[in-house]
């Protein structure tokens, strides 16, 4: 049966995005007509070169050298170039505004909050970038954040790209392992961090993370902290200021944007898959630019009248999205804290405190306040909210109505979905298109993304395997510290040569809607956070009372939750005492978010034969799914003991 759309825009929110401002300077300027957005999409993905550089006309990107030409070997997927011989810099393009609107609000669970014009963010970046060029950071050079949601963050990612150096960060919930496993693979020279923290109306000290973390750091030259008092931190840390006397010592200068050719690393991001320390993610300026820009003009329709807000920490790629926002001359709004503060009202509150007109969050924060009962439309006023935007996870039909039942008739509820490989969306919203129940949108703009089956057909209609088949500018540079590309090539290329294989399973549907199920891979996807299980078993093989361990996803209404399967030592017990213990383990050398839901004891692991544990069998298992070819495993009556598990059912 047709399905009905919960939302439409008028004629004259069509006429007035900027994606019909879009669509008609591409009319102009090659003699087309488009009848819909699917023929403007096929446009996209079939002229790259033309799309590409009118995305860059069209966002008015600012360089100070231009390009020699668009792309070079387009035939190659990886190794196209693009945008060949320009210079640029990413800090000079989201600082482009230079007046009184608010640039950055904000706000902490515990009430404070604090507002930074255009003006004022300019003059802090100004003052930050000469206090590390002082300090000897150059073009280059790393500069890591293990750092909360604060205006001081955003800062020092500015100041850090105006240099051209490479910016990474941690939230810092991230235990010292964590953060160690990823910052000490790419030897920062600056540490930019935080003693404390707010969540869930708890203050979290974490100066002693912080201690450890500069001891393992063999790299650092010197450490700012934010947020703790200047005697604490020089009697407790060494080669160490407050981010006070740091911008107050600072030389006077002028704020210098430090030219990088377009595939210069801006960001240093991490993915972690089933063996080894989280891969090292090098992600480009200009391709990063380029994509946030047609996400956020386009996809999003965020203008310079729009307060911007994602839920989001500095350990997810939301952080670096949500930030892009500033080219845009949009005020962003920061939060820092527990989303379910006040009863669950305060994201809901800063709604109408702060008029947020494009509100962006988690699938999970969406049926977490349907399950508590919430219903917004009679608790607030939500007059400014136009957009809702859904990524993390798939969001499901139930929470679609819901949004559209319970907290608002008329908005555009977009959900997206991408992810920290390409540091942006293949799927988005589209302020021009209807809403339908558990789709998204459309495609995105120049991402020649299918569906495919195990013949290498696009599917329409039909369950299949996520590829993009076409180069396109925010495609990883590479992993750190390989120079070969041997693993980047093995983790994207490896399963259809010269095709992006991203590791998720979705449809898409007649009208070019797209619905994600989920992963097609092992990696975990808890709330929307990806999380590979290398992680949870490198602490887990710490725990001397665990001889073997497999851990996998497990579908729970609309989210999915971890659960951790453990071989003991012969004659223990897996008690609660023991459970708390592995817990604790986990959450302290990672984050809460790696923590198993669940921990159940098994006699055996199932294996193949060279040795590699089976995740994505058990997880079908579980889940009550056929398993094909048993014989690849070497001890196949493990999987016995998975079938029909009781304790899965609570």
């Amino acid at each position: 049966m047709e399905k009905t759309a919960l939302w439409a825009p008028t004629d004259s929110q069509i006429a007035s995005s900027q994606m019909t401002a879009f669509q008609h300077s591409i009319e102009r300027n090659y003699g087309i007509t488009f009848e819909s957005y699917k023929d403007l999409h096929e446009w996209s993905i079939n002229n790259t070169a033309f799309f590409w550089q009118e995305i860059w006309d069209f966002c008015e990107i600012k360089s100070q050298k231009l390009p020699n030409d668009t792309i070079r070997e387009p035939e190659l997927f990886p190794g196209a170039q693009w945008f060949t011989g320009s210079q640029l810099n990413f800090a000079e393009n989201m600082l482009r505004n230079r007046d009184e609107q608010p640039a950055i609000i904000s706000l902490q669970e515990n009430g404070n909050r604090t507002t930074l014009s255009y003006n004022q963010l300019h003059r802090a970046v100004t003052k930050l970038a000469a206090a590390m060029r002082s300090s000897g950071i150059k073009k280059g050079d790393r500069v890591v954040g293990f750092m909360p949601n604060i205006s001081e963050t955003v800062i020092a990612m500015l100041a850090t790209t105006s240099l051209g150096a490479i910016w990474s960060s941690c939230s810092p919930d991230f235990g010292v392992a964590g953060a160690c496993d990823r910052f000490g693979q790419i030897k920062p020279r600056l540490l930019f961090a935080t003693t404390r923290y707010q969540y869930n109306g708890k203050t979290i000290e974490c100066l002693e993370k912080v201690k450890a973390i500069q001891l393992a750091l063999k790299s650092l030259d010197l450490t700012v902290v934010v947020s703790a008092e200047d005697g604490i931190c020089q009697s407790t840390l060494s080669k160490v200021v407050s981010w006070h006397d740091y911008l107050t010592n600072a030389p006077e200068s002028q704020l210098v944007f430090t030219p990088v050719d377009f595939d210069h690393p801006l960001y240093i991001m991490y993915s972690s898959g089933t063996t080894g320390a989280p891969k090292c993610i090098v992600h480009g300026t200009g391709g990063t630019l380029l994509q946030h820009l047609k996400e956020h003009k386009l996809h999003t329709n965020v203008t310079r009248q729009d307060v911007l807000f994602y839920f989001t920490t500095c350990g997810w790629m939301m952080w670096n999205w949500l930030v892009s926002g500033l080219a845009c001359g949009c005020t962003l709004v920061l939060y820092d804290g527990s989303p379910f503060a006040r009863s669950g009202h305060i994201l809901l509150d800063a709604i109408d405190e702060e008029k947020i007109t494009i509100f962006g969050t988690s699938a999970k924060f969406i049926a977490a306040i349907e399950k508590q009962g919430l219903k917004p439309r009679n608790t607030h006023k939500l007059d400014s909210l136009k957009s809702i935007l859904s990524t993390g996870s798939p969001l499901s039909e139930t929470s679609f109505e819901y949004v559209y039942r319970d907290i608002k008739e008329n908005v555009c509820l977009s959900s997206i979905s991408g992810g920290t490989d390409i540091i942006s969306c293949f799927m988005l919203g589209n302020p021009n298109l209807p809403v339908f129940s558990g789709e998204i949108q459309c495609l995105g703009l120049g991402m020649a993304t299918e569906f495919w089956d195990e013949s290498q057909q696009a599917l329409v209609g039909t369950l299949g395997e996520l590829v993009c088949v076409k180069p396109f500018p925010s495609i990883p540079i590479g992993f750190w510290n390989d120079p070969d590309n041997e693993q980047f090539f093995g983790a994207y290329f490896q399963q259809n040569q010269g095709v992006w294989t991203h590791g998720d399973y979705g449809e898409l549907t007649e009208r070019g809607g797209v619905i994600i199920q989920g992963r097609s891979d092992s990696v975990l996807n808890p709330g929307g956070v990806r999380i590979g299980t290398a992680e949870i078993y490198r602490q887990v093989e710490t725990i001397q009372e665990v001889t073997d361990a497999i851990v996998v996803s497990q579908d729970w209404g609309d989210d999915e939750r971890v659960i951790l399967f453990v071989v003991l030592q012969q004659g223990l017990n897996l008690d609660d005492e023991l459970i708390a213990h592995i817990k604790l383990v986990i959450r302290q050398n990672t984050t809460p978010r790696h923590v198993p839901e669940k921990i159940i004891a098994v006699p055996d692991i199932p294996r193949t034969i060279s040795g590699k544990i089976v995740e994505l069998t058990v997880r079908k298992i579980i889940h009550g799914q056929p398993v094909e070819n048993t014989d690849a495993l070497a001890n196949p009556e493990a999987l016995d003991f998975f079938e029909g598990l009781e304790v899965l059912r609570t």
